[in-house]
């Protein structure tokens, strides 16, 4: 961040326009800090109660080819017919994208790390 670091505060202050959907695949943004164990805000539900209807986020570490491998499926499944990304089916995509990583030899704690929160 440029001008300083962007806190969970700002997101839920932010004005979004119509929010649908956001992916986080950085690791561990469905937990809250170590610091502030009595928090139970974390990165995807400020995403979520800043006014975005599905968020998917990651509940801890993983490999970046992994990401890679989940992130490019789960947008493969994303796009409908048309061809037009459809938000409504991001948990049936983010499915059917770990669903393809059990048929490889991914560590199961690997398999596991994305959650969706949503609609």
């Amino acid at each position: 961040m440029r001008d300083g670091p962007l806190m969970i505060k700002d997101i839920i202050r932010s004005n979004w326009q119509n929010p649908h959907f956001a992916f986080l695949s950085a690791c561990h943004t469905t937990v809250g800090h170590e610091k502030s164990p009595d928090e139970s805000i974390h990165l995807a539900a400020a995403m979520q109660f800043s006014g975005f209807r599905s968020v998917i986020g990651s509940m801890w570490s993983l490999d970046d080819e992994v990401a890679q491998e989940v992130v490019s499926s789960f947008y493969d499944n994303l796009i409908d017919d048309s061809g037009r990304l459809d938000c409504t089916c991001a948990a049936m995509a983010l499915h059917k994208a770990v669903k393809k990583l059990q048929r490889s030899d991914i560590p199961l704690e690997q398999q596991i790390v994305f959650v969706h929160i949503g609609v």
